[in-house]
């Protein structure tokens, strides 16, 4: 997910002040994003089954692609590799940031006021677009040594675990337009292969 789906005032903040998002520091190395057309981003992933040194170096990846790249959450077949993981950085509602990643996610809950904001994605670079996202979200898996985790989010954190669980499953932001919105990033997506 693009941090630019954020309010413009945050983006400002943290540019006035010389403020970090970087917290992640067990190192690793970016990698390409994979970009709308890439076939990757169109298959859903498959469960992790082996947890390893291999499953860690590519979480530390995805972190350091993410910050790289300035986004608040990147799924693992953004960066190529077709399996059930993602990180994420990003704040909730109520200004409460989030750092983390879960490895073989489920969005179990999706509920609350459906929110109408823009929305972003690395994957679909520079395009953002008024995308539907329920308010509330709850996701249930495992971190990268296997150990249980469920994360619950509001506002934006919301948004940013639907995003990535929806990426996992073969999907992109884009999939749940409708209407002039959707016909709008049609557009705009078949003006870029021009």
């Amino acid at each position: 997910m693009s941090a630019q789906g954020r309010p413009w005032a945050d983006i400002v903040v943290y540019k006035i002040f010389g403020v970090s998002k970087r917290t992640h520091t067990r190192g690793g190395n970016a990698r390409p994003i994979r970009i709308l057309g890439d076939p990757v981003l169109r298959t859903e992933c498959d469960p992790v089954r082996t947890f390893d040194a291999a499953l860690e170096r590519l979480v530390d990846d995805m972190f350091v692609t993410m910050y790289e790249e300035d986004g608040a959450g990147v799924a693992a077949n953004q960066v190529g590799v077709g399996l059930r993981a993602f990180v994420y950085d990003c704040e909730d509602d109520r200004g409460r940031r989030h750092v983390g990643h879960v490895v073989n996610p489920r969005l179990v809950v999706a509920d609350g006021e459906m929110l109408v904001e823009p929305e972003g994605c690395l994957s679909v670079p520079g395009m953002r677009f008024d995308t539907p996202r329920h308010a509330h979200a709850v996701v249930e898996g495992v971190d990268m040594k296997g150990r249980p985790v469920r994360v619950e989010g509001t506002g934006y954190f919301a948004r940013c675990l639907q995003h990535e669980c929806g990426h996992l499953d073969g999907g992109v932001y884009i999939d749940v337009l409708s209407g002039d919105a959707r016909r709008e990033a049609m557009r705009a997506i078949r003006a870029l292969d021009r």
